[in-house]
């Protein structure tokens, strides 16, 4: 019967502190790739939407200046002065673009364009990291 049986050595608490610190590392090292994936394609998404956005922005604004010519050429005829009509045509326009303006600002400060859940989860491990339990 053999009696001299060698076990494998225990693992050393060095050796785990280690691996764990290593582990610990690679996850955030992730993490700050995937915050960056997300915001690279948050933005090329953005930069698609740009293009045509602008351009049917500029479309829409001459067509507004020319509907606001003709308005105000059309309610010339009632006998009012040219200038009484480009006036109220400007000032109905300068109010609904102002109206407008006022509700895409209160719309774009509702939300964060940030990767909301990689940023806590990155956070999380931070505080983890530096504040270990």
């Amino acid at each position: 019967m053999a009696t001299d049986l060698h076990s494998p050595p225990e693992p050393q608490l060095a050796g785990l502190v280690s691996g764990i610190l290593n582990d610990a590392q690679e996850l955030f090292k992730q993490q700050i790739a995937l915050v960056r994936h997300e915001v690279k394609e948050d933005f090329r998404k953005s930069k698609e939407a740009a293009v045509p956005l602008g351009i049917g922005l500029w479309l829409a604004g001459l067509g507004s200046i020319l509907l606001g010519i003709t308005l105000a050429l059309v309610l010339a005829e009632t006998g009012l002065p040219l200038w009484a009509c480009f006036a109220v045509v400007g000032a109905v326009v300068f109010l609904g673009g102002a109206g407008l303006f006022y509700a895409g600002k209160q719309k774009f400060q509702s939300f964060n364009p940030l990767p909301d859940q990689s940023a806590e989860a990155l956070k999380e491990n931070l505080e983890w990291i530096t504040k270990p339990k």
